[in-house]
């Protein structure tokens, strides 16, 4: 950084004010004045250009109609599943209820807060779960991860609340939350909509004893704790983005939460989602969560075998001996190169559902299907995942549009510098664009900055926009520091220059 005789000239006229320095004075003002504050830039890119929009290539803006007219859901959306962003969609934003697909999240948030090796004891409350369930006994234990594959490849009920409740109790010591489920005090009932299917009243003798070892937690203190869990559940798709989800059941099945506001008035939430909050759902699930692997692990793996366990008289738990076997029942695994992992779903009220992903060439998408159908109509959901994905391959590609700016210098005032120069991290924004998408990016930064002015310090930002929506912001920010101008300083400086 130099030392430029109008700094001088500053020095003197602060603090000895002679008229002789006026014309000094003005010159400066006049560089001030001249600096180039903002700037915008605009871009443009069509995939037509650059060897992927030749003849044959399907446009998204001509064929979107018309594939859409083509699905049997009620609801879907195909989302870039690095970013959420929404490439097409029917209805994507209709609140629905989602049945099993629910339980992608269930499987999420386990592997996120409880180790896969914990052993789970199964109540009298999760183990009357309706059909269709892994058919549990109340004082049954299992692991953790064979509870999480009984969930996602069969997609059995009970097990689903076996996992909730154990979590719910877990998460009972610190704060649960209270932006899902409510508090004990604020709920008033959860009435299920679907149909019931008890245990047995014709228990084993050995069946009676499990069921009186365990009869110290009640079915209020179970339905207390999967509502907590529940509670995770909103409050987990919340952060993801989800906007129009609430979870009422861990398992998909249908139900109303009643609740009391604070103003006394009974409130109904009905378990539901929108394709596009699922879909975003699934894409956390395969690309932000910290267990996107253990969870691809799961529901791809296409069979799976093991036992209960009860505990020795040494206190070492060894496999009991009930077992079970389950099988992955995603077809769409199999029919499509690429396909990641899916999660089916149905219930009489929700009909035929389906959220999944599918990565090729580099492209990573997620899709939701909701009210795909009622009976007899089950394949129709694999049908609309297949033109989905096939749409998406056909009409986006990876695209990287960052930009590097041009960047002005920022006047500082009452600096030892009469501006200071800028600097930006380069960096990738890659994301799957089609012909009729838009780019524009637009530098914003301050008109002018007040000494000192430390390196690093945040001034602007170049913000980037797809069709008009903010998609990424990158900071501009200080090359260097710049000191203020004091009397030390200026006379320091003088002192200087007659030494020289």
């Amino acid at each position: 950084m130099r030392f430029e005789h109008s700094d001088l000239v500053r020095c003197f006229r602060r603090f000895f004010p002679l008229r002789s320095f006026r014309s000094f004075q003005k010159g400066a003002a006049a560089v001030l004045c001249g600096a180039v504050l903002s700037c915008a830039i605009f871009l443009s890119y069509g995939m037509g250009q650059g060897g992927n929009g030749g003849a044959g290539t399907v446009y998204a803006q001509e064929n979107e109609k018309e594939l859409t007219d083509e699905l049997y859901a009620l609801s879907a959306v195909l989302m870039d599943a690095d970013n959420g962003r929404i490439l097409l969609q029917k209805n994507g934003t209709q609140v629905l209820p989602m049945a099993s697909t629910t339980k992608i999240m269930t499987c999420i948030l386990a592997l996120e807060l409880a180790d896969a090796e914990e052993y789970v004891t199964v109540s009298s409350y999760a183990s009357g779960m309706p059909k269709v369930h892994l058919g549990t006994r109340a004082g049954q234990v299992f692991q953790m991860k064979d509870l999480l594959y009984s969930l996602m490849l069969e997609s059995h009920n009970d097990s689903a609340v076996i996992i909730a409740e154990h979590i719910g109790k877990k998460l009972s010591g610190g704060d649960s939350g209270n932006s899902g489920t409510g508090t004990a005090a604020e709920r008033t009932a959860v009435r299920s909509t679907a149909p019931e299917n008890p245990a047995s009243e014709d228990m084993a003798p050995e069946e009676a004893a499990l069921e009186d070892a365990v009869s110290e937690s009640t079915e209020e203190e179970s339905r207390d704790a999967v509502l907590r869990f529940t509670a995770r559940m909103n409050e987990k798709a919340e952060e993801i983005g989800c906007t129009d989800t609430f979870f009422v059941t861990p398992n998909g099945l249908d139900a109303i939460l009643t609740l009391t506001d604070e103003a006394g008035n009974t409130v109904e939430r009905q378990h539901s989602t929108t394709a596009a909050d699922l879909a975003r759902i699934m894409s956390y699930c395969v690309t932000d969560s910290p267990k996107k692997e253990e969870f691809l692990e799961i529901t791809r793996t296409q069979s799976w075998s093991f036992t209960d366990y009860v505990e020795g008289e040494d206190g070492e738990w060894r496999m009991g001996s009930s077992s079970y076997s389950c099988t992955n029942h995603n077809a769409f695994l199999s029919m499509m190169e690429g396909a990641l992992t899916g999660k089916t779903g149905f219930t009489a009220k929700a009909g035929y559902c389906y959220v999944g992903a599918l990565e090729r060439d580099g492209k990573i998408f997620s899709i939701a299907l909701l009210a795909c159908g009622w009976p007899n109509n089950k394949s129709w959901k694999w049908h609309d995942a297949r033109l989905l994905y096939e749409y998406g391959l056909a009409n986006y590609e990876k695209r990287d549009i960052y930009q590097k700016a041009e960047l002005p210098l920022i006047p500082v005032q009452e600096g030892i510098c009469d501006s200071v120069s800028l600097t930006q991290e380069e960096t990738d924004i890659s994301l799957l664009l089609g012909s009729p998408d838009e780019i524009s990016a637009q530098l914003s930064l301050a008109e002018s900055l007040e000494a000192p002015v430390e390196a690093g310090m945040t001034v602007g930002w170049q913000n980037y926009y797809v069709n008009g929506e903010l998609y990424e912001s990158l900071p501009i920010r200080t090359a260097e520091a710049v000191a203020k101008r004091t009397f030390r300083y200026c006379l320091g400086e003088i002192l200087r220059l007659i030494w020289l």
